[in-house]
């Protein structure tokens, strides 16, 4: 694979070296122009990836050279603006140019570096009129390396060209809804809305009106279903939607028509359903409270957004793109895993997926300390992550009679389990296949704590 290309456009010379000199050995291959001349001569002998220009220059300011290349349409790159004297009103002219982004002077190398990274990424749209990167997730973006998510990427894509239904199976935490995002933004329809709606929330009273929408004498309340119009509508966790609301999504995928409420005509929609399950649903749906007609239905095409443990290699390029996301939508303080902490995080399990990354990543950052994240202050949020109980792979279980195995063993298992499901019994009891009643007892007879830690759902 080439190494990116990225011109630099700048007057002073101590400048434009010293930068050409840390891309460089960041592994980028580097040009350099003094002034706007040189740079129209850079491009037109190669095109570059990126380019970080310089806004005041002597001959050609970079805004006046920004808008040339917008108005001949000679770039076709992402432009990062220079500048010693930024204001918010030079920010805002420069990104109505097309700018990918604005950095001011004096550089931090950190901030440079990680702007290069982002922008290179392709965060903005292709000029091919391409899925927008930013409703991607680490885990189908160009970041990831593995064969595991390159052919995630492949099967998504070839999903998003039909109008079928898809079912995204996935354990929680590993980005389902991303994932559904992607498809929608992957697809010839992109441009159309992208509606969610939570299984949770279509309870028996209120699916019919939630998705159907009301039509009442003071005016009409669309439903999801309207308000997805043409586009797509996503539904997370179809096994927490009432049986009312499957009824009703099963219909519509099935004939194509709805009839709001207070409304006796129907109306025909083209939207595409999409719907997240977990996998001991997909596997039996009856048992989890999914009717198998309707997973039938949208399980037309499938595709499975898989566990973080399975794509390991990719931790420690998800925990740069992590720290840097937060790092500008939250404004913390910039951080980096040293290759100790990054060694033990690509070993780790995982069992909340994506979602307990950037909840590490998070409180680590906010927290604040030294530029490097140590191995220990990683372990810290591992062990307490873990809870205090020693994990079940440390017991010495064979030392043990059987009985006293197996209860350490069943402990073990529930306690984590019920971490996993957020102490909600009902889903717990999905989750592990036991009636709630026996579950209960289950739990009792172990020593398992109840007050305080389970719920209903």
């Amino acid at each position: 694979m080439r190494a990116p290309h990225v011109l630099v456009v700048d007057d002073e010379a101590d400048i434009r070296h010293l930068i050409q000199e840390i891309l460089t050995e960041e592994g980028y291959d580097v040009t350099i122009a003094a002034n706007a001349a040189e740079a129209r001569e850079a491009i037109a002998e190669r095109t570059p990836d990126m380019v970080l220009l310089d806004i005041w220059m002597p001959d050609t300011d970079g805004i006046s050279l920004l808008r040339e290349w917008q108005e001949g349409g000679r770039v076709h790159c992402p432009v990062v603006m220079l500048s010693g004297h930024g204001t918010v009103e030079t920010a805002v002219e420069t990104t109505r140019l097309g700018a990918a982004d604005f950095v001011e002077k004096p550089l931090s190398l950190n901030k440079l570096l990680r702007t290069v990274e982002k922008t290179l990424r392709g965060v903005r749209p292709t000029p091919r009129g391409g899925p927008a990167r930013g409703m991607m997730p680490p885990i189908v973006t160009a970041l990831g390396r593995s064969r595991r998510i390159r052919e995630l990427r492949q099967v998504a894509e070839q999903l998003a060209l039909h109008n079928a239904p898809v079912l995204i199976i996935g354990e929680p935490g590993t980005g389902r809804g991303l994932l559904a995002r992607f498809i929608h933004a992957s697809a010839p329809r992109r441009d159309e809305p992208f509606m969610v709606v939570a299984g949770a929330s279509l309870v028996a009273d209120n699916a019919a009106g939630l998705i159907l929408g009301v039509d009442r004498p003071g005016g009409a309340e669309p439903g999801c279903i309207a308000q997805a119009g043409a586009g797509t509508l996503y539904v997370s966790n179809l096994e927490d939607a009432s049986a009312p609301a499957q009824a009703l999504l099963g219909a519509v995928i099935e004939t194509g028509r709805y009839t709001p409420l207070g409304r006796a005509a129907q109306q025909e929609t083209a939207v595409r359903v999409l719907a997240s399950v977990r996998p001991a649903t997909a596997a039996d749906p009856a048992a989890h409270g999914v009717r198998p007609d309707l997973l039938a239905r949208i399980g037309v095409l499938r595709i499975e957004a898989p566990p973080l443990r399975e794509y390991a290699e990719d931790i420690s390029e998800i925990l740069r793109y992590t720290a840097d996301d937060l790092v500008d939508r939250e404004h913390l303080t910039y951080r980096r895993f040293g290759f100790a902490a990054q060694n033990r995080l690509r070993n780790y399990p995982w069992p909340g997926n994506l979602r307990e990354l950037t909840g590490l990543v998070h409180r680590l950052l906010a927290a604040g300390g030294p530029e490097e994240i140590g191995l220990g202050e990683v372990e810290k949020e591992l062990v307490h992550a873990q809870g205090a109980q020693e994990p079940l792979v440390k017991q010495d279980l064979l030392a043990m009679p059987l009985r006293e195995a197996r209860e350490h063993f069943e402990r073990a298992y529930l306690t984590e389990q019920l971490a996993l499901c957020g102490g909600k019994v009902g889903q717990l009891a999905r989750r592990v296949g036991m009636e709630r009643t026996h579950l209960y007892r289950k739990l009792r007879s172990l020593g398992v704590e109840l007050r305080g830690t389970l719920t209903e759902d």
